[in-house]
C-alpha cells in the first residue's frame, strides 16, 4: 500500500485526460476517454471521480486501479459470460471490441443501503415497499442483508442525464429488451454477483451491490449470432459497493472501500447533488485513493505499483506494441 505522503505527492499529476496523436476524435465521459478505430474501442481510464452524477475531483491512481482490477475480474468471470476485452496493453488502457450496449444497466443488490434519492434504502425509508417492482418485507433496517439478491434495473444515462428507475415489467412490456435476452441478462448478472460475493468474502470484504453493463457483439452480421458480453468495468470501487467485513453490524454504517465513502463525505456536508458541492481537499483525495488501492490489493492479492512514465507517451508506445498505433 502506498503511504499517505506518496498519495498526496501524486495528486498534482493525477491523470485527468489523454490526447493521443492520430486517433481522431476523443470522447470524454465522466471517468474515461474513448477513442475509436474500426471496430475497436480504446478506453483510457482517468483519475476523475464523480458522485451524484457530477465530476468532483481527482483521485491519484484511480484510473490504473479501475483498469487493472476490471481486467483481473474479466479473466475470472469468462466462464460465466464473455467480455469485450481484446487486450490490456497499459495500466490505464483497455482495447475492447465495439459492442452495442443494451439500453438498461443492471444493478444487483444484496443489502438495503444508499444515500441518494434513488437508493433502495431511501425509497424504503419513505414507505415504498415495492421499489423497482420488487416486494420487500417490513422491518428492514439500513444496511440489512436482503433475503436474497435482487435486480433493480435503470435506464442507461445518455448525454449527462440521470439514470431512471424502471421495473422488470417496464422492460418487457415496452420491449426495451426482448424477454429471452433479458432473462439471460438476469441469470448472468446473478451468477456474476455470486462470484463477486465469494471472492470478496475471501478477501475480508462484503460485496454489497454492483452495476453491470452488458452489450451485444455481432461477429457475422446476422442477428442469430449476436453474443451477450460484459462491457465497461466490473466489480471495481466505482461500480460496486464494498464494506470491510469486520466492521459490519446490521443497522450501522460499516467502513467503505468504494466510492460511497465519497458520497457520504459530501452528504455529511449537506450536499446531495444539488447546488455547489464543497471542495474536495487533497487530504481527503489521498484517503479515498487509499481505499481504492486497498480494495484492489485485498481482492487480487497483488501489491499495487503505479506506472511512473508520462501517461500519453507510455500509452502510445504500448498501443504500438499491439499494432494499434
Amino acid at each position: 500500500m502506498l503511504t499517505h505522503d506518496e498519495l498526496l505527492s501524486a495528486i498534482p499529476y493525477a491523470l485527468e485526460s489523454v490526447d493521443l496523436a492520430g486517433w481522431g476524435e476523443k470522447i470524454s465521459g465522466k471517468v474515461r476517454d474513448i477513442y475509436m478505430r474500426g471496430n475497436k474501442r480504446v478506453l483510457i481510464t482517468t483519475d476523475r471521480v464523480s458522485a451524484f452524477d457530477r465530476v468532483l475531483g481527482l483521485i491519484p491512481f484511480k484510473g490504473q486501479v479501475l483498469n487493472q482490477l476490471s481486467a483481473w475480474w474479466f479473466e475470472r468471470t469468462r466462464d460465466i459470460v464473455a467480455n469485450h476485452v481484446i487486450a490490456v496493453p497499459d495500466p490505464n488502457v483497455t482495447i475492447g471490441r465495439e459492442a452495442t450496449a443494451l439500453p438498461v444497466e443492471v444493478v444487483v443488490r444484496g443489502y438495503i443501503t444508499g444515500v441518494t434519492k434513488t437508493s433502495l434504502w431511501y425509497l424504503y425509508s419513505q414507505g415504498d415497499r415495492n421499489p423497482y417492482g420488487i416486494q420487500l418485507p417490513d422491518g428492514l433496517r439500513k444496511n440489512d442483508q436482503l433475503p436474497q439478491p435482487i435486480i433493480t434495473p435503470t435506464t442507461k444515462a445518455v448525454g449527462g442525464a440521470h439514470d431512471e428507475r424502471i421495473t422488470r415489467d417496464d422492460i418487457l412490456q415496452q420491449q426495451i429488451v426482448p424477454q429471452p435476452l433479458w432473462e439471460q441478462v438476469e441469470q448472468t448478472a446473478l451468477r456474476l454477483f455470486a462470484r463477486g460475493q465469494e471472492v470478496a468474502r475471501q478477501a475480508g470484504l462484503i460485496l454489497v451491490d454492483t452495476k453491470y453493463e452488458f452489450g451485444l457483439i455481432n461477429s457475422t452480421g446476422t442477428q442469430s449470432n449476436e453474443q451477450l458480453v460484459l462491457i465497461d468495468e466490473v466489480h471495481t470501487p466505482d461500480s460496486s459497493r464494498y464494506w470491510i467485513a469486520d466492521t459490519y453490524q446490521p443497522g450501522r454504517d460499516p467502513a467503505n472501500y468504494d466510492k460511497e465513502y465519497l458520497r457520504e463525505w459530501f452528504a455529511a456536508r449537506g450536499y446531495r447533488g444539488d447546488g455547489t458541492p464543497p471542495v474536495m481537499t487533497a487530504d481527503f483525495a489521498a484517503q479515498l485513493a487509499a481505499r481504492y488501492i486497498g480494495a484492489y490489493e485485498r481482492l487480487t492479492g497483488n501489491v499495487f505499483t503505479p506506472a511512473e512514465q508520462p501517461a500519453a507517451e507510455r500509452i502510445e508506445r504500448n498501443l504500438a506494441i499491439y499494432g494499434e498505433k
